[in-house]
């Protein structure tokens, strides 16, 4: 079989461009594809829910795959190891309680069984900004990673949902868009992000699920974003925490969604 290059562009340039235009319209948009990003989008597909993930780096997994300081293996506790063993990730004891697992099959994993559960993940875009309606976080507006790196004035293309999950992290980038947008509007004591605390494993495994809840109407936060947005700590490589609080912010997001249909 002779190759030719142009079915091969053509392939592709066919191809995503309609995988693109499948989703202009979503139950969920979730903004980050580290741990919490992809587990949640993983429940949801599970759930039969339009589910896509916009994630600004070349990859997926966020701070997963480097591991505790690049070295890659991960801990996680007992609670979390349920998951793990659902996804058929690999685990050894450490101690009781205390769970290793190798980093890039664990960042693998929770890619191809969301994917293979039915969302949609797109790498290299950026949500640049957010739409909202009636003060409701309504959709997301996106443009190519590439365009903010080169400083490019391009303008952007905008998506709709009826759930946005900000699971970008330390920065929770998409809470912060509405702070900048709306002013002092948060569901925090301030209105404000509240900012991550130091590192403190125990502590901010434990609060990582307290703060996993909706932010502004329609606008959930997961992961070490939640933290950062309530004032809880960093924990460092342990990603129990980052697991459950996807699979909560899963359930919450269902929920909402099946109270208003």
């Amino acid at each position: 079989m002779e190759l030719d290059e142009i079915i091969i562009s053509r392939a592709i340039l066919e191809t995503f461009t309609k995988d693109f235009i499948d989703h202009l319209e979503n139950d969920v948009a979730i903004v980050g594809a580290g741990p919490a990003g992809l587990i949640a989008a993983y429940y949801l597909a599970k759930k039969k829910t339009k589910v896509v993930v916009f994630e600004k780096s070349l990859r997926v997994g966020g701070g997963m795959p480097g591991g505790g300081m690049m070295m890659n293996l991960i801990v996680f506790q007992e609670e979390a190891k349920e998951i793990l063993d659902e996804l058929g990730a690999k685990t050894k004891e450490y101690k009781k309680g205390y769970f290793t697992a190798d980093s890039l099959e664990v960042t693998g994993l929770l890619a191809a069984k969301s994917i293979q559960a039915g969302a949609k993940i797109f790498n290299l875009i950026k949500a640049e900004d957010v739409v909202i309606r009636e003060n409701k976080v309504s959709g997301l507006v996106l443009n190519w990673s590439a365009v903010e790196a080169a400083n490019l004035s391009v303008d952007p293309l905008a998506i709709r949902c009826k759930i946005v999950v900000d699971a970008t992290g330390h920065n929770s980038e998409v809470t912060r868009i509405v702070e900048n947008k709306i002013g002092p509007r948060l569901n925090t004591k301030t209105g404000k992000i509240l900012g991550e605390k130091p590192m403190w494993a125990e502590v901010g495994e434990r609060t990582i699920l307290e703060n996993t809840k909706e932010v502004y109407p329609n606008l959930y936060v997961a992961g070490m974003a939640a933290n950062a947005v309530f004032g809880g700590p960093r924990m460092g490589p342990i990603f129990g925490g980052m697991l459950l609080s996807g699979k909560k912010v899963a359930e919450q997001v269902g929920e909402k969604i099946g109270r208003n249909q």
